[in-house]
């Protein structure tokens, strides 16, 4: 009988190796395109952090400027070079502020959308799931239009989209004592990186973060940052000395933005 246990258990360990799951090799990597909205706080490392910390590491490159435009990255090609030469999970693309909104007149509108079409086609070309992440304005009335532009802009290009501006009003009314704004009045300031990361972790997970601490170690770039259009990782020496090299976050802080994140998804429904 012994000569036909050792076939069946040498079966049984052949289905079980084939079925178990196997552990990635590499994190993903994922590819933030934009401007000063993005790199002021360096948000692409705090998103990064925030995931480590809660058990889905990956790794952030950016492709950033200050006043940058999508149509400037679809114009020198960098973000095309950049899918082609790296396996990318996720491209997030987030537009200069007011553009969606035609601020810089109607063909920045036209412009803006045609780029956003254009990056989520090739980013599908390279097997690259794609996302837009939105901006945001202060006054009620043009976060209004800001996100119905935004969405509009995101459906047309068949990807999906992450509203931020709407979330901040609320944030903005619930906690006015978090830091919001960057010193100028206009970049974002730590919580409000803090909430792009959330959203962004809501979006490739499917669910919430674990409040908890964590640290982003990682150049926290200001406004005068001297970036270029050019792709590096999020966590690479910055160009400029004197930019600090890390923020802190608090379980404290990640359990208010959420509670006001989900209440306001509770009224919506």
């Amino acid at each position: 009988m012994h000569k036909f246990v050792l076939p069946i258990l040498l079966a049984l360990l052949l289905c079980t190796s084939c079925s178990a799951p196997h552990p990635r090799q590499q994190p993903d990597r994922v590819l933030f395109v934009g401007n000063s909205q993005l790199y002021v706080g360096n948000v692409p490392a705090v998103a990064a952090a925030l995931a480590s910390a809660n058990g889905h590491a990956f790794h952030s490159d950016m492709i950033v400027k200050g006043g940058a435009t999508l149509a400037e990255r679809v114009a020198d090609g960098s973000v095309e070079q950049a899918l082609a030469g790296r396996a990318y999970t996720m491209l997030v693309l987030q537009e200069r502020g007011g553009d969606l909104m035609c601020s810089f007149g109607p063909d920045s509108c036209i412009q803006s959308r045609r780029a956003i079409r254009t990056l989520a086609r090739l980013a599908r070309k390279n097997g690259t799931a794609v996302v837009l992440l939105g901006t945001y304005q202060t006054l009620p009335s043009a976060s209004r239009r800001l996100v119905e532009a935004e969405s509009s802009a995101a459906a047309a290009a068949g990807i999906p989209y992450i509203e931020v501006s709407e979330n901040l009003q609320d944030l903005r009314s619930a906690e006015p004592g978090l830091t919001w704004f960057y010193i100028d009045g206009m970049h974002p300031g730590k919580d409000l990186v803090l909430l792009d990361a959330i959203l962004l972790y809501r979006h490739l997970t499917g669910s919430d973060p674990a409040a908890r601490d964590f640290i982003a170690d990682a150049p926290i770039y200001t406004s005068n940052s001297g970036l270029a259009a050019s792709l590096r990782a999020a966590d690479d020496p910055p160009p400029q000395a004197g930019t600090p090299r890390a923020a802190s976050y608090t379980a404290a802080t990640i359990e208010e933005l959420l509670a006001v994140i989900n209440r306001g998804e509770g009224r919506q429904r």
